[in-house]
């Protein structure tokens, strides 16, 4: 008898999961769906983006075309609220954020009005990790060189994503590097070190630097001090982790709030209210793409990073369990951030 019950369940759930993929198919059917990024034109964030939107119909039922658009403004916070308020909530509207959004709120960003943790995460193709690098000319040479001598690192601002690191670091690691800001991005920040006006930068990610510079490593024209991320970069097994020699308890939860939005990757998400049987259609089209063989290749073949795929669930425990730390590490996170 109980051999019957649980065949007939089994019968009644797959008979649910076809009625659903169904309902789908006929929603997406003849529609597109509008991906939009957070960032300008051409950069990584918008290369990948339309990467995905070239198969991510493909693994969606109904075949949807995915017709992708810019959004930039406030360090990417415009979409970001948009996509919290403004953006249709029935399923056809997806956006792909740069890693740091999620996380203003927790930093006392004013103009960050979304509650990250109620966004629909769909997933991110690669983890990120960050680098502190400096030019081979400068006489540092490993991590107790930097706690020793004072470095000068480029950055474009205050608040941004290297000024961050940098003081993060100083903070948990005691290393001295001095802010240099003024610098439009991370290009002219390359061009500064090559000239010599500054000695390095403290938020070189991985990815990136084998995208914009894969000479740079073969020459030896960088050194790499330390890689910092939840998530270590196997090929860098000779470049200590930031975590690994973090030893006071509070400095290493500090830390490891703070380098959640490296390990977060390059993020997709779909707006709250959005109904739960097409945000499971969105995340398994997303882990269906992330794994198809022309993305890879194609990822490959342009040096998008793409590694170690996070599935929704993932990205969604990552955020959440930032904003689960205790109140005295948001506390001093805020401090680090200058808002």
């Amino acid at each position: 008898m109980a051999r019957c019950v649980t065949r007939l369940l089994g019968f009644v759930m797959a008979f649910l999961l076809c009625a659903a993929t169904a309902q789908a198919a006929e929603f997406y059917r003849g529609k597109s769906v509008t991906l939009i990024v957070s960032s300008s034109p051409g950069g990584g964030y918008d290369i990948m983006a339309r990467t995905i939107a070239k198969y991510l119909g493909r693994h969606l039922p109904g075949n949807p075309r995915i017709v992708v658009s810019n959004m930039p403004g406030a360090g990417g916070i415009v979409a970001m609220n948009y996509a919290y308020r403004g953006a249709p909530k029935d399923g056809t509207f997806i956006a792909a954020m740069q890693n740091n959004i999620p996380f203003e709120p927790l930093l006392g960003t004013p103009e960050a009005r979304f509650v990250a943790t109620e966004f629909n995460w769909l997933g991110s193709p690669s983890v990120e990790v960050g680098l502190i690098a400096v030019w081979h000319t400068v006489p540092v040479n490993s991590l107790p060189d930097l706690k020793r001598r004072e470095i000068a690192v480029g950055s474009s601002g205050a608040n941004s994503t290297p000024s961050f690191y940098a003081r993060l670091l100083n903070e948990t690691l005691g290393t001295k590097m001095r802010i240099v800001v003024g610098y439009p991005g991370q290009n002219e920040v390359y061009l500064a070190m090559e000239r010599g006006e500054v000695d390095g930068f403290p938020s070189m990610f991985y990815n990136t630097l084998n995208a914009t510079r894969p000479n740079w490593r073969a020459e030896k024209n960088i050194k790499l001090l330390l890689q910092y991320g939840l998530e270590k970069e196997p090929a860098l097994a000779n470049v200590p982790s930031a975590l690994d020699l973090v030893t006071n308890p509070e400095d290493k939860q500090l830390m490891q709030a703070g380098l959640a939005m490296v390990t977060l990757g390059r993020p997709y998400l779909m707006p709250p209210g959005v109904p739960a049987d097409r945000v499971a259609q969105m995340r398994k089209a997303f882990e269906g793409t992330f794994n198809d063989p022309g993305f890879r290749a194609d990822a490959n073949r342009m040096s998008l990073g793409v590694n170690t795929p996070k599935t929704g669930a993932e990205v969604q425990k990552l955020i959440e369990d930032a904003y689960r730390s205790p109140p005295k590490t948001i506390d001093r996170l805020r401090k680090l951030s200058l808002h």
